[in-house]
């Protein structure tokens, strides 16, 4: 009877150390998570920091850095949430970036929170240009793939070729004027098959931003409105 109770003491005993290591492990992964993840938003951070110092966000823009809270529920992201609003200063048609460049506009927008449409959405437009060389179009989601980006209407297709740069043009005129300011970094072209017998020209490009893992943006407020 003493070797059973002995056993089964010790049969608790180890299945206590083990309950223990494993309550150990699983705190060790999720600090190592947790890591991770400030690393990756210090990271963005600091890309953010750098476009405004390389004068990539004009100073009639002032901004505002949020978070991701949600996702689109579609297998391509077409929009995702952001813990910023109208108690914030954001207003819809406000450009969203990433420290790599243009991700979208606000969509709608509450006291608390935003929807961001981003570049990948269907309806999405945005008046760009390709450098070096200045011909301009407009860019958009490919139909049938949205990780895809085409720059179509080319008012210039003369020297455009693969691994050329597209930023956003920010043109105005007649009281109009594009809702994100010039100069923002959109993309890279990865395909350029001009045909000049084409009434309408266009290149494929790859957005610099990783649309499908944002965590941490900033909303332009304030340059384009009234």
């Amino acid at each position: 009877a003493r070797d059973l109770v002995n056993w089964f003491d010790e049969t608790m005993n180890a299945r206590g150390e083990r309950d223990r290591l494993q309550r150990d492990l699983e705190e060790a992964r999720g600090q190592a998570v947790a890591g991770q993840v400030a690393m990756e938003e210090n990271r963005q951070l600091r890309q953010l920091v750098g476009l405004k110092k390389a004068g990539k966000i004009p100073d009639a823009y002032s901004p505002v850095t949020v978070n991701v809270t949600g996702r689109s529920p579609t297998v391509w992201y077409t929009t995702v949430n952001v813990n910023a609003g109208s108690s914030d200063g954001v207003a819809v048609n406000d450009p969203v970036i990433s420290g790599d460049g243009l991700v979208g506009r606000i969509s709608s927008v509450s006291r608390s929170g935003s929807v961001v449409s981003l570049i990948s959405d269907s309806n999405s437009a945005v008046s760009a240009m390709i450098l070096p060389g200045g011909a301009q179009g407009v860019i958009r989601a490919k139909v049938g793939d949205p990780r895809t980006l085409v720059l179509e209407f080319l008012d210039e297709t003369k020297n455009v070729t693969s691994g050329q740069t597209v930023v956003t043009s920010g043109w105005r005129g007649d009281g109009l004027s594009s809702l994100y300011p010039r100069g923002l970094p959109v993309g890279e072209i990865t395909r350029a098959p001009i045909d000049e017998r084409e009434a309408i020209q266009s290149v494929e490009l790859r957005p610099f931003a990783d649309l499908r893992n944002l965590d941490t943006l900033q909303i332009l407020t304030g340059g384009n409105r009234g």
